[in-house]
């Protein structure tokens, strides 16, 4: 119960458990308010300064909301902030970030073919690309193309092109899309942050001094809330995609998370327009489907995984090494080729299987070594490995498995984080 190998895996269980719950809470409201704000009714009688109104069942009970365009006349004695939502998903991603790519950083941040990073220049890299993409985000929509919308979201796109093709040349297919979404949700939570808030806090101090909000502090912050609400669903897709291979194990994954993007705007504008005006336009439902099919062609148009042969001689990392080099290696070698190579292979041989499950590859000493944790988890620890059981693993052999991740010193604290 006290193996580290195994709190570690429930921490980074829990952590993203949390990531989720706020995740959901975060983009649950957003949709909730930008559905609310393209709903209201404006052609009715309302009070004095009130843009909007609109009724609501649910619940078994009525709402009605009114919407004040800057502020009302006097400030309510209570009112609701939606801020935390944002603040705690963001943190919660920082922290799964950490315990996932960074501490895993050897096996799921570093490509040694693309880029040699020791664990430390990977991880400064991987701080600076979320830092870089909001500080060019803000820049773009504080220069004087800010009043231009439509301009600044071709140069917004432009640029989440160059970062997936930048990002996708340093680190794995892998990391490099979950980089780039969690770029995007970087630039969303500092948006609330940064900007929507403290605007708010504006009008709020105006309101408590007795003088009229400035309207342009809202419509700055409606700006950025609108940029929100159309990052949201690629950023979702993004962090989905650790979790299928075919998103990200292709040399063509730097386009495919660029096209994502176009999806999402595609989807968004539909339901954007149907809460606007009643029905969606039908050619985004056409778009959407033709950049699915896209990417889904990308995602097969090659099968590169690298040369075999090449692979194979490359020189074993340090972490690698000290894991071939343990005691009953040779066992758990003669074991991970018979019991799981078959599907976990660059070209699979188990019928029906066209890319390795989760695209791991278990073929060669240095795809072993590598993935010792999973190994000793998946398929020592528990059962979850072979599916089924379905090659014939036995007790003994799972046995043999932990033994020599316990040997290689697997449960070290200092080799859980290297």
């Amino acid at each position: 119960m006290y193996d580290l190998a195994i709190m570690w895996d429930w921490l980074a269980f829990a952590v993203r458990w949390l990531h989720v719950i706020t995740a959901i809470a975060w983009i649950g409201s957003s949709f909730y308010f930008i559905a609310l704000d393209l709903g209201l009714r404006k052609n009715v009688p309302l009070p004095p300064g009130a843009s909007g109104e609109e009724w609501q069942v649910h619940g078994g009970g009525f709402y009605h909301i009114q919407k004040y365009m800057v502020a009302p006349d006097n400030m309510p004695d209570h009112l609701i902030w939606f801020k935390w939502e944002s603040y705690a998903t963001w943190l919660s991603g920082a922290a799964l970030l950490a315990v996932v790519y960074w501490a895993g950083a050897e096996l799921f941040l570093i490509d040694p073919a693309k880029a040699d990073l020791t664990t430390w220049q990977a991880i400064a890299i991987s701080a600076a690309f979320l830092a870089a993409g909001w500080i060019g985000y803000d820049l773009l929509c504080k220069s004087p193309l800010k009043t231009r919308p439509t301009t600044v979201m071709l140069i917004l796109f432009v640029g989440i092109v160059v970062f997936s093709w930048a990002l996708n040349q340093v680190f794995t297919g892998r990391a490099a899309l979950l980089h780039l979404g969690a770029m995007t949700a970087t630039i969303m939570t500092a948006n609330v942050f940064f900007v929507i808030m403290p605007n708010q806090r504006v009008v709020v101090a105006d309101l408590q001094a007795g003088r009229s909000p400035d309207p342009k502090y809202g419509q700055i912050a409606k700006l950025r809330s609108t940029h929100n609400n159309y990052l949201t669903l690629p950023v979702i897709f993004l962090m989905l995609s650790g979790h299928y291979p075919l998103a990200f194990g292709t040399q063509y994954a730097w386009i495919i998370a660029a096209l994502v993007f176009l999806m999402g705007v595609t989807i968004r504008h539909y339901f954007n327009t149907k809460h606007a005006t009643g029905s969606g336009p039908a050619w985004t439902l056409g778009a959407t489907a033709v950049i699915f099919v896209v990417i889904a062609w990308l995602s097969t148009a090659s099968t590169w995984d690298g040369d075999y042969d090449a692979i194979e001689a490359m020189p074993l990392t340090d972490s690698q090494m000290r894991y071939a080099q343990a005691e009953g290696f040779a066992e758990v070698e003669s074991i991970v080729l018979g019991r799981c190579s078959m599907c976990h292979a660059r070209t699979p041989n188990w019928d029906g299987l066209r890319w390795a499950p989760k695209g791991v590859y278990l073929e060669t000493t240095g795809d072993i070594a590598a993935q010792a944790r999973q190994i000793y988890l998946q398929a020592g620890v528990t059962q979850a490995m072979p599916p089924a059981n379905l090659t014939g693993i036995t007790s003994a052999e799972r046995r043999a498995l932990i033994a020599w991740f316990n040997a290689a010193g697997g449960n070290r604290l200092a080799d859980l984080t290297d």
